[in-house]
């Protein structure tokens, strides 16, 4: 309905006169109207519509019944209590204030890192929750920390079903519990001396079993994208054991080494030494063939025909040394040996000057 401002004008008129009759015509005590509505000159009975169009705009801006979804959020309409099924997808809403509401939830990636107490800083931070590192007690009972990182994120066409079920706290209830029962489910398996040679192996089972557990929930409410083991922190007393296993592993492997080492030159030895003597074998060998060979070549005749020859060479020397002595010898490749000396007679006198 159009606000009269005439009304409020003539009021005030009234009461005017009214205080005047009755107080001498004094100002004291006139009506005065709760508030005096500026006059827009030239709009006439519109004037009522332009009053009428500033309200909404207050209002629009007081009570905001719209919401702006950005990129990696969705939004999920509520009406009166109840979870709309279709999400709200990035761009501009409006709702009913007071009936309805919209909850905007982030879709984009998530982090949870979990870290020793003393690494811990702000709980969240751009999407990164922080929790404690997960304890858990090995095989024998001692216990371990485990550090690890989990990224994950909300699945959009899911987001109604999932925060009508879970709540808007939905990671704390569908992916942090996961992840710790996994954990130690899988850790409780080692003994703490086996954990650190065995890291991938426990990576891996642990990345498998949360990723199962998680999508064998229904309709699939969140997506894991990674599970990073970052620190397996064993205890003082398991850390110095493994130490000095190590150093006897080490001093250990070192004399194997030398062991190696020793043996490999004997065995080089022995190899020389028996390379030399087949060297020696076969020289040996190759002189007794050549031997065989010399004396099978000697036939009766060959022999003959070299003791004419050193029978002829002995005839001439003979022409030379007519002093000469000559001994016979029996057989061989040189019967007959004579010896340059001089005679008896030469002899004597040579001894008498």
């Amino acid at each position: 309905m159009p606000i009269d401002n005439d009304y409020f004008k003539n009021r005030q008129k009234q009461q005017s006169n009214n205080n005047n009759n009755g107080n001498g015509g004094g100002n004291n005590g006139g009506y005065e109207p709760p508030f005096s509505m500026p006059e827009f000159k030239g709009f006439g009975k519109n004037t009522g519509l332009i009053y009428g169009a500033i309200i909404f705009i207050v209002l629009m801006f007081v009570a905001r019944p719209f919401v702006i979804i950005n990129s990696g959020e969705i939004g999920i309409l509520s009406t009166a209590g109840k979870y709309e099924k279709e999400p709200l997808y990035p761009g501009f809403h409006l709702f009913i204030p007071v009936i309805q509401k919209i909850f905007i939830v982030d879709t984009k990636v998530r982090v949870i890192n979990y870290k020793s107490v003393e690494d811990l800083g702000s709980t969240r931070d751009a999407g990164i929750l922080v929790n404690p590192a997960i304890t858990v007690l090995d095989a024998r009972g001692l216990p371990v920390s485990i550090e690890l990182t989990v990224q994950y994120k909300l699945m959009p066409d899911g987001a109604p079903a999932t925060i009508s079920t879970w709540g808007l706290s939905w990671e704390e209830k569908i992916v942090n519990p996961v992840v710790r029962d996994i954990v130690r489910n899988v850790v409780g398996n080692y003994s703490a001396e086996d954990l650190p040679t065995k890291r991938n192996e426990i990576a891996v089972l642990i990345e498998q079993q949360i990723r199962k557990n998680i999508d064998s929930l229904p309709s699939k409410p969140v997506s894991l994208l990674s599970v990073q083991l970052r620190e397996i922190v064993l205890p003082d007393k398991i850390k110095e054991q493994i130490e000095k296993v190590q150093i006897a592993k080490q001093e250990t492997q070192r004399v194997t080494n030398e062991v190696e080492r020793a043996k490999q030159e004997a065995e080089k030895a022995k190899a020389v030494a028996q390379g030399e003597a087949e060297a020696k074998m076969i020289e040996a060998e190759a002189t007794a063939r050549a031997n065989a060979l010399v004396a099978k070549s000697l036939s009766p005749q060959l022999i003959q025909l070299r003791q004419i020859e050193v029978q002829g060479k002995f005839n001439e020397a003979l022409k030379v040394n007519t002093n000469a002595q000559i001994f016979l010898t029996p057989g061989g490749s040189t019967p007959n040996i004579w010896v340059d000396a001089k005679g008896k007679s030469t002899q004597s006198s040579i001894n008498k000057k």
